[in-house]
């Protein structure tokens, strides 16, 4: 067994650009995607880097494995109630311990606890596994956009998201006996 992912709740020097490079390194290999995609993934980046990221509000994880860049999770401030998961990403030798799945839901608690009325991310199709845990969490999706892009003949985009008060609501219904499935994607 490897050693014990070490996460960091501070950005530091390095940071970002660690984030990007991994992004096109691993999407690259697991999923066929050229430098167009990185260069999208270093736009998002460079803009909230710009703005100060992480101001407050926002939130980063950064996940290290014997003192290298093994995945990331950040939460910005996109706005009336938004905040954004972004730049999601997790070491393959580190899948299947869970990890993923508690960043992701420290990241939804982080964003209810900062007073955020909905929480989205963009995404696309083939990443299955995080889109099972997406839903897990009440994740729904909103539209999805499929056509050639970053190298590849086609590739389905898709943007999710979780509102906190229809959550709510649904859990009112469901508590007062409704059979009302709140949290099910048509997709």
């Amino acid at each position: 067994m490897s050693s014990e992912p070490v996460i960091r709740r501070e950005l530091r020097p390095g940071d970002l650009g660690a984030i990007i490079a991994y992004h096109g390194e691993l999407y690259g290999r697991e999923y066929g995607v050229n430098s167009e995609f990185e260069a999208m993934v270093a736009t998002a980046v460079g803009r909230a880097g710009e703005r100060g990221f992480p101001s407050e509000g926002e939130a980063i994880w950064i996940v290290e494995l014997e003192g290298r860049h093994a995945g990331s999770i950040a939460l910005t401030n996109e706005g009336d109630g938004l905040a954004m998961l972004r730049w999601v990403t997790l070491d393959p030798e580190l899948r299947g311990r869970g990890l993923g799945r508690r960043l992701i839901s420290e990241a939804i608690e982080a964003a209810r606890a900062r007073g955020y009325s909905m929480v989205a991310l963009e995404t696309f199709s083939d990443l299955r596994a995080a889109a099972q845990i997406y839903r897990s969490f009440g994740f729904e999706i909103v539209w999805e956009d499929t056509r050639p892009r970053w190298g590849r003949a086609s590739i389905t985009y898709q943007r999710y998201e979780l509102s906190f008060q229809v959550r709510a609501q649904s859990s009112s219904a469901i508590s007062a006996g409704s059979s009302v499935r709140p949290f099910s994607v048509s997709a």
